[in-house]
């Protein structure tokens, strides 16, 4: 009797517990074979406390100019939304890549490298089709040549002291796991790229079971229009956008990432 007791007692303070309400976007084929991918729009709700933010690659600078320019501009309606988000409870995950040494010091790496380490499952056998897009001369729109032009995140998205940083899929998913988190909100860039395959980012932790899902009102591909399918910038992200939704995750506006 008591033990029935206190699952009801759970059960009702996780119905009490304030959730996200979010308007969620994915794609199917109806029809197996024919290409022919349908829109379809959804709305869920994901509690607070089982789900977190990463923010992917936002760096200080890119190698590619245009890149700079469209995550300068990115920065500053990203920075809102996750102090919005802070402030409603949910986790925060600081991914940029390469740059943990300028981190190594700071009290939100070293509590995510104290976190005990959880050993993942066998990732599931999920098909990995093609892009829509070619990114193989590098994406850049400018004609800048590649190098490590970043040392840090931007300094315009906050830190908060109880963030977390790391830049490897190992790490990340033992603290979800060591939190409870089920859910992981993906923002930042390349979304043809690191979003998509760093180790974790939407491919990696999808196979591991972690449910994610694309802000797509946050995110950037790297794509030069005059590459295949020789559209514009915009629309080569939209490509990128609708792939993952075909075939890895739904999306959602950044307006949805608070409690209503």
């Amino acid at each position: 009797m008591r033990a029935a007791f206190m699952a009801v007692v759970a059960a009702s303070a996780l119905a009490a517990a304030p959730a996200l309400r979010v308007d969620l976007r994915t794609r199917v084929e109806a029809f197996k074979g024919t290409g022919e991918w349908q829109e379809v729009r959804f709305t869920r709700d994901f509690p607070v406390k089982e789900s977190a933010i990463l923010i992917c690659d936002m760096w200080d600078r890119h190698w590619c100019a245009g890149a700079t320019r469209r995550v300068d501009e990115m920065v500053k309606r990203m920075a809102p939304v996750v102090e919005k988000a802070r402030a409603a409870g949910l986790l925060i995950i600081h991914a940029p890549s390469d740059v943990m040494d300028f981190y190594k010091d700071t009290s939100q790496r070293q509590r995510m490298l104290a976190i005990e380490k959880i050993a993942p499952p066998e990732p599931l056998p999920l098909p990995d089709p093609p892009l829509p897009i070619d990114d193989r001369s590098g994406g850049c729109d400018t004609g800048e040549t590649v190098y490590k032009a970043w040392t840090r995140q931007h300094p315009g998205i906050r830190i908060a002291e109880e963030d977390f940083v790391s830049d490897k899929g190992d790490e990340i998913y033992s603290l979800l796991r060591r939190r409870g988190v089920k859910t992981l909100f993906i923002m930042g860039v390349h979304t043809n790229m690191c979003v998509l395959n760093r180790s974790f980012a939407i491919k990696r932790m999808t196979k591991l079971g972690i449910q994610c899902v694309l802000v797509r009102d946050l995110t950037d591909a790297m794509y030069d229009p005059r590459d295949r399918p020789y559209v514009s910038h915009q629309e080569g992200t939209e490509l990128v956008i609708r792939y993952i939704e075909s075939h890895w995750c739904p999306t959602a506006l950044s307006t949805d990432l608070a409690p209503r």
